[in-house]
């Protein structure tokens, strides 16, 4: 009987599949393959750096697509990746600190909750696997919330597309964790090295000092390290016969993981690799492999464009537009950032940048750029950083493109040019020399962060983080509403149709207690998979029956 019941469930997500996703018949659907990397800017070959060998890299970036202009929501992890599984804005959502839902140290205070993404959100794998995808993630999720159970077939240390069914297309994530902040820290494990001490280049916001070239050092080692597994992915699809169908993802999930890179605003601290290489004639005829583009592309983007992909409409209402795909949507202007709390310091910063020119607002002007973090702190670097700003014993002395990382407050409001700036140092607001057309274009995007503040309806903004949660996530008392248990009922063409009263929750059910989920749109008629088959009422069946709206409780489990 259980075999029986998965046919017919594949019968039915097959039907959907043609209705969701219609393909030519003489192509396959794509794969989607992720694979991300942690804290780390585009420090590598592709993008011009050649301070260690990256030849994996070199060599895709050869066939792929390079994005010159790809940014993180947020320069920090558990908000950014927030962004990437919703396609929302953090801040519209109450996911902008970091983090919610547990303390980084015991000391720590701090309230915890989880954020709630509006009604038509949810997490886009959940999409995919209704289109008939297999969906897997290896395995760092760090979402703001709790996400149902059946966002993934599988998230797992041993998640893998392997798993799936014969003749299924997947999608799926694979994440590599030796390039995180961490890995600078002393008793982190050296990998081989890539690079000499003396020849390690130093940007010109940080002192040449022994730790900096240490921790510098480092990053690089690890990079090199990183191109190896990465590589390694690349020849596992040649082998298995998938790199003719599927579409690859390279990218970070912020930048790099040192001072003034990661819980930044400069582009350090959001700019990211991202290049994307497409199976021969199968991708965007104006972007062939080997090319470049400076187009914006923001981490709310990249679920809509993996179900673009899939050839799924995204859902117009989300912030993020298809970048690539079936629906690719017109380029956007602008890409938005914010930085709020870190661990128990706080922060309010919020930033955009049309791609040449960024717009900083420094919310609390009183918090030094370099806020103190007992994390980032066991960098010993960091030491070094605060020493600059706040005096003492030193070798060296602050160089004028240091002050940021050597200021004890910061001004309001910044303005770069990134063309003649890369590294974000020369602050042009309240510059006299500036000439009026790029005083106005400056204006306009200082205008353009002030109406995307108020449009998105920017949580951060609300104080202290006790009062957001009472009002705008759990009202009216501050307690977690529990999402309404799911119902069943029959269905005009025979079926079942499983409902829940939460405006916004996915449903889904299993057979027994370990038996795989199987995700349900709401509204979808399904055939009953219990003894009987669809005959069969519910009270009958040896199921299970679940709706969870992200940010709320899950509901009670209806066993039958």
């Amino acid at each position: 009987m259980m075999k029986d019941s998965r046919s017919l469930v594949a019968s039915l997500i097959g039907t959907l599949w043609l209705a969701l996703a219609p393909l030519a018949q003489s192509q396959e659907p794509l794969n989607v393959l992720w694979l991300s990397v942690e804290d780390m800017s585009p420090w590598i070959g592709p993008y011009g750096d050649r301070t260690v060998p990256t030849p994996a890299l070199d060599g895709f970036a050869r066939e792929a697509i390079r994005y010159d202009n790809a940014f993180a929501d947020s320069p920090v992890c558990a908000p950014a990746r927030t962004a990437l599984i919703t396609g929302t804005y953090p801040t519209r959502m109450g996911a902008m600190h970091m983090r919610v839902r547990s303390r980084s140290l015991p000391s720590d205070t701090t309230p915890i909750y989880e954020a709630v993404p509006p009604v038509h959100a949810r997490c886009f794998p959940e999409t995919l696997q209704l289109a008939g995808y297999y969906t897997t993630n290896c395995a760092k999720e760090d979402y703001q919330f709790r996400a149902p159970a059946w966002t993934w077939n599988d998230s797992s240390r041993k998640a893998d597309y392997a798993n799936r069914p014969s003749g299924t297309p997947f999608f799926s994530v694979f994440n590599h964790g030796g390039t995180h902040e961490s890995q600078a820290f002393p008793e982190a494990k050296r990998r081989p090295s890539a690079v000499e001490d003396d020849s390690v280049p130093i940007p010109p916001i940080y002192p040449d000092t022994p730790r900096v070239r240490d921790a510098l050092k480092r990053t690089y080692d690890n990079i090199a390290a990183m191109d190896r597994w990465f590589g390694g992915h690349l020849e596992r699809l040649e082998k298995e016969g998938l790199a003719e169908s599927t579409v690859v993802f390279f990218f970070s999930d912020h930048g790099v993981g040192l001072p003034r890179g990661k819980r930044s605003l400069y582009g350090t601290g959001t700019r990211v690799p991202l290049l994307v290489r497409f199976p021969k004639g199968r991708g965007p005829q104006d972007l062939p492999p080997g090319s470049a583009t400076d187009r914006i592309v923001s981490f709310i983007d990249f679920g809509p464009t993996v179900l673009s992909l899939a050839g799924i409409a995204p859902d117009l209402r989300l912030d993020g537009r298809a970048f690539l795909g079936a629906h690719a949507a017109p380029p956007r202007e602008l890409a938005f950032f914010h930085a709020d709390r870190f661990d128990s310091a706080m922060d309010r910063t919020r930033a955009v940048t049309d791609g040449t020119r960024l717009v900083i607002r420094n919310l609390m002007p009183e918090v030094p750029h370099l806020i103190a973090n007992a994390y980032r702190e066991r960098i010993p670097m960091t030491w070094d950083l605060y020493a600059l700003r706040d005096g003492g014993d030193r070798a060296w002395t602050r160089a004028p493109a240091q002050w940021q990382v050597g200021s004890t407050r910061r001004p309001e409001v910044e303005w770069y040019d990134r063309t003649g700036d890369p590294w974000e140092v020369r602050n042009l607001a309240g510059s006299e020399g500036l000439v009026a057309e790029e005083r106005a274009a400056f204006g306009a995007l200082d205008a353009a962060l002030e109406a995307w503040m108020t449009d998105t309806g920017d949580l951060g903004l609300v104080a202290p983080e006790e009062e957001m949660i009472r009002r705008f996530l759990w009202p009216p008392d501050g307690e977690q509403p529990q999402t309404a248990a799911p119902s069943v009922e029959r269905a005009e063409g025979g079926g079942w149709v499983l409902k829940s009263s939460t405006p916004g929750a996915s449903l889904a059910y299993r057979l027994g207690p370990d038996g795989p989920w199987h995700t349900i749109a709401p509204g979808q008629e399904f055939i009953w998979p219990g003894p009987g088959s669809g005959d069969a009422p519910p009270e009958q069946a040896a199921i299970q029956l679940w709706a969870h709206r992200a940010g709320f409780a899950p509901s009670r489990s209806l066993r039958h």
